[in-house]
Formats: structure tokens, sequence, C-alpha cells
């Protein structure tokens, strides 16, 4: 897929910046969207001065509809679309029924209104591409069957706002995968698994780079490849389905 344009939300740093390094160093232009534009262009001069990567800076808040709309106006064409961004507030880290609802819509707004707003602007320039991939970054804790399995090791962690949110992104991707079933386009939802990032305070055993694989894998499927998946890695094994 060399000569393609992958687009990546929330990439100025953790998984979403190493998913660009990764996709930079098969030859893709990535396009890293950023809501802070010294981050952004802070992140894009750094692949480019490390890895000689072709990356530019998109200004992109996906919460905000009239950025989204001209970030997608600045686009000539797309051939991967990468939802990475996504958040998890300190305030919703607590017992369901002490859960703000307003930290459950700011979690929403981002982890799955954010996906199909940006997804929806950008779907006319993947429709033109020859081998349109969107890759929605989701997690073990969307798993309804893990979440719900006494000897699940995310039996324990019950968080409303987060998993709830990926559990919708999950039906979020197997939806667009349905309407673009006869299309080149492939949907398909990625685990990167627990990486240490600024969203779990670097506390995860994984890193980012880890974390990136399987979304470059499913950014990169051949034409033969799977859509409406939700996989990750296991042993060593990329590709390992997960449970929805």
């Amino acid at each position: 897929m060399t000569n393609s344009i992958a687009l990546i939300t929330g990439a100025n740093k953790g998984i979403g910046f190493e998913t660009a390094r990764a996709l930079g160093a098969a030859g893709i232009t990535v396009l890293l969207g950023s809501r802070s534009p010294e981050r952004g262009e802070k992140a894009a001069a750094e692949l480019a001065a490390d890895g000689g990567i072709d990356a530019r800076f998109v200004h992109l808040d996906v919460t905000d509809d009239a950025s989204v709309q001209d970030a997608a106006s600045q686009l000539d064409r797309l051939d991967i679309l990468i939802n990475n961004a996504g958040i998890a507030p300190a305030e919703a880290s607590v017992l369901p029924s002490a859960t703000p609802v307003s930290a459950l819509r700011n979690t929403y707004e981002t982890n799955v209104f954010g996906v199909v707003a940006v997804t929806n602007a950008m779907l006319p320039l993947l429709r033109r591409s020859p081998a349109g991939r969107i890759v929605n970054v989701s997690s073990e804790l969307g798993s309804m069957t893990l979440l719900t399995d006494p000897e699940s090791p995310f039996f324990p962690f019950n968080l409303l706002a987060y998993n709830s949110s990926k559990t919708a992104l999950n039906a979020v991707t197997i939806a667009y995968a349905k309407e673009l079933a006869d299309t080149p386009i492939k949907v398909n939802a990625a685990n990167p698994g627990y990486c240490a990032t600024d969203l779990n305070a670097h506390t995860g055993p994984r890193s980012a780079a880890q974390g990136a694989a399987e979304i470059v894998r499913l950014a990169t499927l051949a034409p033969d490849g799977p859509t409406g998946t939700f996989t990750g890695d296991a042993d060593g094994r990329s590709g390992a389905p997960l449970p929805w």
C-alpha cells in the first residue's frame, strides 16, 4: 500500500503516534490529526527528522463538527482512516452509580460520536480509494463477553463510561462494515491491549509501539482481508479474534 495516504486521529502521541511511525516507515504518507497545532506540528517534525517519514499535521478536533469538516475539505484523497482518538476521564473512573452524566457524555463525544463524525466526513474520499481501510481503535474493555465472565481478567474493571463507549464503538464498526460490505472498503476494530500511555498514566505493561502493530495490520489488509472484525494479538499472534 505504498503511496497510500492515512489519516490518524489523536496522532500527536501514544498509540496514534506509533501507528503513524509504523505506517510512515512502510512508505505511507501519514496525516497526524491533533487538536493542538503545537503538538501536532512537533509530532510531524519528529517523524520527518527521525525516520524521513512523510508526515503532515492536520488540525482536527473530533468533537467539533466544524473542525472535522474543515479537515476533510483540505484533503484531495484518502486511503486509510484510523479512528484512534479516545479519552477516559478521571471523573468517570468511579462506580457506575457515582459516574456523572456529564462525564459519560464527554467520553461518548470523543470515543463514539467523534468516530461517526470523522468517518462520515472522510467516507467520500475513502470511496474513491481503490482499497479504503477504516480502523477503529477499541479495547478488551468493550467486550461484553469478557466483562461478564468472572474468570476473565477484565471482569473487575467496571468502568461505565469508558467500557460502554468501546462497546458502542464495536457496534459502530459492525454497522459501517455491513453498509460498506459491497465496496473495497474494509472496516475493523483493533484492540491494542493495555499499553503505557497518557490514558492510563503509563501503567500498561505493553508499549505504544506494540499496541500499534494490530492497527497497522488492519490498516494494510490485502484485498481478500476480513471486514467487520474485532482483533488483537495474543501470545505474539496477530489477528487473534476477540469476542464481542
